[in-house]
């Protein structure tokens, strides 16, 4: 079994399709490791506001097809793959870190680019997995976070699934 981080996203329907893709996931890997859910702009694009979390498991799948069933819970979810790259969603799920893998493996970029460069990505990581090192820096993803430089807008949302209290909305 390797440990693999996800990360969600929806600007659609974003409690309806998030759910949806705990209930997938944890369907198909049983326990998840679920960050708070964050509330963020649309990054390289102008649209909706996204939702976004980063989800831990663990599995026995080969890069491949882990992708492949990801990409199965984006398509039952509504997914349309037939517009722009940076584009608004109901579902995006992609892979992360694959246990300490640092390189391409079957057209998937391990780690994910995006850790490093957007804000609803590394601090959800941060969060549940502050100790773990990122596979090519071997920087503790905590410290990334502290030293985060960028001007992202996040913050986080109330959100419950499957009766537990996943985030809550930080008071000011």
């Amino acid at each position: 079994m390797v440990s693999v981080y996800l990360s969600l996203g929806s600007n659609t329907e974003r409690e309806r399709y998030i759910r949806a893709a705990l209930d997938a996931l944890s369907a198909r890997f049983g326990e998840l490791l679920i960050s708070s859910v964050y509330e963020s702009e649309a990054v390289g694009f102008s649209g909706d506001n996204f939702y976004n979390l980063v989800v831990g498991i663990e599995t026995d799948l080969g890069v491949s097809e882990l992708s492949a069933c990801l990409k199965g819970i984006e398509d039952d979810n509504g997914r349309d793959r037939s517009g722009p790259r940076f584009s608004g969603r109901t579902l995006d799920i992609d892979i992360l870190t694959y246990g300490d893998l640092a390189e391409p493996v079957d057209g998937v970029q391990l780690p994910r680019d995006e850790i490093l460069h957007n804000a609803f990505v590394l601090r959800p990581l941060a969060e549940i997995a502050p100790e773990a090192c990122h596979p090519v820096l071997g920087t503790a993803y905590a410290a990334l976070w502290q030293a985060y430089d960028r001007s992202q807008r996040l913050w986080p949302i109330d959100f419950d699934w499957q009766g537990r209290c996943i985030s809550r909305a930080a008071q000011l």
